[in-house]
């Protein structure tokens, strides 16, 4: 526990129904890696029995076994970053507490890695997840790539490995607002994924609404690019010379015909018109709301997280 060679980094919460099952597959597998370890986890302010079953755990392996109890929900990326701030080990894996990412294949990322890789990301084969959520995921990683250049094949796998370094270079971030795996890219000199299997859900349901998974891509997107900014910049001046022309056609249609009928009048219909600019106009300022709104999250300078209690075996002097 002093000097471990891996550290697993397991968020929970409310996964009282799955805790007994990921203790029963994890342990075995990490033991069976030969390498010593350490497992923390963090409880992402659990309505249910979770922080009551990783205290029995802690009590069953206090020699592997780390917990960070939150005063609250933070969300999960602050629990990992919780944990990248305590971890011990000289490569770091994330892991999620459902076992769709099973805990046996914890060994592929640590091998890509003994390759020289610096950050080992995971792509999901056979997924067990709705048609719905594979097709969102699959557009907005690709609006990710070309908004960010951030090459992520598979974006929602939480199964993933970083080196000591990497983990030192988020840590040195303050970020109120961030997307972990794409942060840890940015920093990676060698970046590899390797492919891992996806088991169904072992119990309770998922935590991520569709509201969570819009939101956390917009804090993707503005968080590493100010593309989108620039791109209604614009369209604004777009639609600014297109109205223009439009408005001098129709004058000079209007003219010629000697009348105020014409095919071209209907393109001007105020109504029409005024819609289509309300709508782009709103969405622009929600955009524009998005950046501001991370700015103001910023300079509050409050904590990111509040800790209740940590778990731990104090290491031998």
């Amino acid at each position: 526990m002093n000097d471990p060679k891996l550290s697993v980094v397991i968020p929970v919460y409310n996964e009282e129904a799955g805790l007994p099952a990921l203790f029963a597959r994890l342990y075995p597998a990490l033991d069976a890696l030969g390498v010593s370890y350490e497992v923390l986890f963090v409880n992402d302010g659990s309505r249910d029995r979770s922080a009551a079953l990783l205290r029995e755990q802690f009590a069953k392996r206090p020699e592997v076994t780390r917990v960070v109890l939150f005063g609250g929900n933070y969300g999960q990326h602050m629990a990992i970053m919780a944990a990248f701030e305590r971890c011990r080990g000289e490569r770091i894996v994330t892991l999620d507490a459902d076992l769709q990412n099973p805990p046996e294949e914890i060994g592929k990322l640590l091998s890509k890695m003994d390759a020289g890789h610096d950050y080992v990301g995971s792509i999901r084969l056979g997924r067990r997840d709705s048609a719905f959520r594979r097709y969102a995921s699959r557009a907005m990683n690709a609006l990710r790539e070309r908004i960010t250049r951030i090459r992520i094949t598979d974006q929602g796998c939480m199964l993933r490995a970083y080196s000591r370094e990497v983990v030192e270079a988020i840590n040195s971030c303050s970020e109120v607002s961030t997307f972990i795996p794409a942060l840890a890219y940015t920093f990676a000199r060698n970046p590899a994924e390797v492919e891992v299997r996806h088991e169904e859900r072992a119990a309770g349901e998922s935590k991520y609404s569709l509201y969570s998974l819009v939101r956390l891509n917009f804090d993707l997107v503005t968080g590493f690019s100010v593309l989108p900014l620039q791109f209604f910049s614009m369209l604004g001046i777009f639609i600014s010379f297109a109205s223009l022309l439009t408005y001098l056609a129709v004058m000079v249609t209007r003219i010629a015909e000697g009348s105020h009928g014409g095919f071209l009048a209907v393109l001007w219909d105020r109504d029409i018109l005024q819609f289509f600019l309300t709508g782009i106009v709103l969405f622009g300022l929600g955009l524009v709301g998005e950046y501001v709104g991370r700015i103001y999250q910023q300079v509050r300078h409050r904590p990111r997280y509040l800790v209740e209690a940590v778990l731990e075996r104090e290491p031998p002097k």
